[in-house]
């Protein structure tokens, strides 16, 4: 079976012989604390920053998920309020779950075929402390760009500016210049088992942790980059999943020729979309449609049969998500799905549509 679940999703098929190489190596049994484990954590933060264009002088440390980042954002660097621009389910999530930790949180939802306009937004006479984007929405397949954020962090350069790119990170081009938090999981675009996430953090914003100073909790920022900067972790991490996250970056391309794949074939299934009368995206301006979740519309029953006859075919697409579950298929156009799983998936939607 080929998967386009967008997460967890279809891993790299190298990743059965990267395991059994680590088991090899006995790196998935040494401590946390040992040479050679850091040395594993450096490597592989010098191949992330290498990779995907991240600072020199930005912090890399992993952590259990993306949404433990929720907790680690709300805990250590939002002193007072926060504003959350969200237009889908799981932006909203982080937003209600921050307001649990922070009460004065603050939601701006906006429409999904809306293109966020900063300079249109007025957050004078408040204290916006840290400013949160969902820059690729799972649930709808909507995103933002680079030139959004970066003109939020122009027009606000006291604030902090954070980002989930849990379905984007290591699929798109990210300038991470623009903002001082960006956090994502591995089981989508980084095509790993899941059970990681990875957490980059400017300097700016830990400058931000040490003013506020909260090291009340295992995972309060500050612990954790006190051990990042030995290339060390604060617990006992994932270590399977950043060895494999060393070995697919060691054989991956860079960031722009990977956006540049993953763009031709966003193209290549809009143009089967277009122009059928029973089928449609769900976004349907452009401009903000996700590169790597795409999300297709049609009727519950049309929805229902063509997963059937997908699974019939040997492909497994993605149910839809919230008040979408069963109007809408969703496909991870993500980096591990090879040439040929492409040829199958628009052959058979060429003939099933």
């Amino acid at each position: 079976m080929v998967s386009f679940y967008p997460g967890p999703s279809q891993v790299y098929k190298e990743i059965p012989a990267y395991v059994n190489k680590a088991w090899e190596t006995g790196i998935i049994s040494e401590n946390h604390r040992s040479k050679n484990f850091m040395k594993l954590y450096k490597s592989t933060v010098r191949l992330l920053q290498k990779r995907l264009e991240i600072p020199e002088d930005y912090s890399v440390i992993f952590v259990s998920s993306a949404t433990e980042c929720w907790e680690i954002i709300a805990q250590s660097l939002i002193s007072k309020n926060s504003f959350h621009f969200y237009n889908g389910a799981f932006g909203e999530k982080w937003y209600k779950y921050t307001r649990k930790i922070q009460p004065l949180a603050i939601g701006y939802r906006f429409g999904e075929d809306v293109v966020l306009q900063p300079r249109n937004i007025d957050l004078s006479g408040t204290e916006a402390g840290v400013i949160c984007i969902t820059q690729n929405e799972t649930s709808n397949g909507t995103q933002v760009s680079n030139e959004q954020i970066s003109a939020f962090q122009s027009l606000y350069p006291d604030s902090l500016i954070a980002v989930d790119a849990t379905s984007s990170m290591a699929g798109i081009h990210l300038d991470f210049s623009v903002a001082d938090v960006w956090y994502a999981s591995v089981q989508k675009c980084f095509g790993l088992p899941a059970g990681m996430g990875v957490l980059i953090v400017s300097p700016k914003a830990m400058a931000q942790a040490l003013r506020i100073g909260e090291n009340d909790h295992y995972n309060s920022l500050l612990f954790m980059q006190e051990n990042a900067s030995k290339w060390q972790t604060h617990y006992t991490p994932n270590i399977l999943d950043i060895y494999l996250l060393k070995e697919t970056l060691s054989n991956a391309k860079g960031i722009r020729k990977t956006n540049k794949r993953l763009a031709k074939r966003l193209q290549s299934l809009t143009t089967l979309i277009y122009g059928r009368d029973d089928w449609e995206f769900l976004c349907t301006n452009d401009q903000v449609r996700s590169t790597t979740v795409i999300t297709v519309k049609g009727s519950v029953k049309k929805v229902k049969n063509l997963k059937e006859a997908a699974r019939k075919n040997g492909i497994i697409l993605g149910n839809g998500y919230g008040p979408y579950a069963d109007s809408t298929f969703r496909i991870a156009n993500f980096p591990a799905t090879t040439r040929s799983d492409w040829k199958l998936l628009k052959d058979f939607l060429k003939s099933h549509l």
